[in-house]
């Protein structure tokens, strides 16, 4: 192979060949007369040594720092001690960016790790977990591509609540108030009249005041809407794509998710269907846990923690009581006080991963609803049109990535799950 070509660090394989080869100083050590670096790249890690006495041209500089950025030449050569069995014989050397006194060193706290976030996200770890999630992300929009669903493009900035006014996040739109989206949910119901399954892929935010594990106040969202689809067939939509998304995730990736921690074995094995619990069932089970649960709450983390744990593969809970759910959601005529909603949990306490169910499509119900929670139906004229103009039976879901990436990688926090994380106490870096 030609020197003057810069590969991948991955493609580095046989012994005897020439490669040039970009990155940055991971490890460096000197042994004798000898250097070692390891490189790093987006592609994996490579130990390169020089011997001076062999290649008297090359010149390492005695200051060189972890993270400098350099391009190194060299014959390959097999190890067993090197990382992945094969190292780099340098003959070649230059200093593209250099790197003094790297700011992260072994052991430092997680406040400080977040403050240099930036730095950080070029550890091996974060690296795998970004790719995990960008694959994720791939497998998703493959499934819908392959089901015929659309994909849209919702705004961001929206004057009304979806979810909830207590967790909004307002700004000044010049001369009115508007606010940033928690849902796409509302405006995927718009285009459903016009392109049949349609999904989104973009980001939601929630004010909520909470601390925990789970939650950040930034996230990106995986939203459908379905015409002519009930409780039954949205779940179905669910499980199939939560499904895909394990598959293809362990079948491209399994080395980094193994690395991350997580056996890709596991994730292969998750197939549709999931099993089925009614809200009913899961109190029942939450009280078997001995923990104190009023019927018609909401799950709490205890009880929703102590469902997760109850199953070891993927489920759903369905028909909640209408208290608890938002005013799009469709009554369920069957059983009156509760609605079609479904909630996909995952198991080995992490909780739930989606939130979905049947729309109300009737004009009446809905405002009813609306005025109920306390909202004007004034501010949801344009979403009312979609009930007085040709209205459909129809039903969608929302799933978060990062919640997904955490479970599918089983980290500690969900921050983990995201580049830059935004949680109650960090809007920077």
């Amino acid at each position: 192979m030609s020197a003057d070509r810069v590969v991948k660090i991955r493609d580095v394989r046989t012994p005897g060949e020439t490669y040039s080869i970009r990155g940055w100083v991971y490890r460096k050590r000197i042994h004798g007369k000898a250097t070692f670096i390891v490189l790093r790249d987006e592609t994996g890690v490579l130990q390169c040594v020089h011997h001076p006495n062999q290649n008297p041209q090359v010149k390492i500089p005695e200051n060189l720092g972890i993270e400098a950025s350099v391009q190194i030449t060299g014959i390959a050569k097999e190890d067993k001690r090197a990382p992945g069995g094969i190292e780099l014989e340098i003959t070649g050397f230059k200093l593209i960016g250099p790197s003094h006194m790297f700011p992260i060193t072994k052991d430092q706290s997680i406040e400080i790790l977040l403050d240099l976030r930036h730095l950080w996200l070029r550890s091996r770890r974060l690296t795998q977990i970004m790719q995990v999630k960008a694959e994720a992300v791939r497998a998703a929009r493959e499934w819908f591509h392959d089901n015929e669903f659309v994909e849209t493009f919702p705004p961001i900035l929206v004057g009304s609540a979806c979810e909830g006014g207590a967790t909004l996040f307002s700004l000044k739109y010049f001369d009115r108030q508007a606010y940033l989206s928690q849902s796409a949910q509302l405006y995927l119901e718009a285009l459903i009249f016009s392109l049949g399954d349609v999904y989104s892929i973009t980001p939601s935010f929630r004010a909520e005041k909470s601390r925990t594990v789970r939650h950040l106040t930034e996230y990106w969202h995986i939203e459908a809407e379905c015409p002519y689809k009930g409780l039954e067939e949205i779940m179905q939509v669910e499980e199939q794509l939560f499904a895909h998304i394990c598959n293809t995730v362990a079948e491209k990736m399994p080395e980094a998710i193994r690395a991350v921690g997580r056996d890709p074995d596991f994730l292969a094995k998750i197939e549709a269907p999931f099993k089925r619990i009614t809200y009913e069932e899961a109190v029942d089970i939450v009280h078997s846990y001995d923990i104190d649960m009023e019927f018609g709450e909401d799950f709490g983390a205890r009880a929703e923690r102590a469902l997760s744990n109850h199953f070891d593969k993927p489920f759903f809970i369905y028909r909640y009581p209408e208290k608890i759910k938002p005013f799009y959601v469709k009554r369920d005529p069957d059983y009156p006080g509760f609605v079609l909603s479904a909630d996909l949990m995952a198991p080995e306490g992490y909780g739930e991963m989606t939130t979905g169910g049947a729309r109300e499509e009737d004009l009446d119900s809905i405002v009813e609803r609306i005025k109920a929670e306390g909202f004007n139906p004034e501010d949801y004229s344009w979403y009312l049109d979609l009930r007085r103009y040709g209205s459909v039976p129809h039903a969608g879901f929302g799933l978060g990535t990062e919640r997904l990436v955490w479970w599918m990688l089983k980290l500690d926090h969900i921050r983990d799950a995201c580049a830059f994380p935004r949680v109650l106490n960090r809007v920077t870096p």
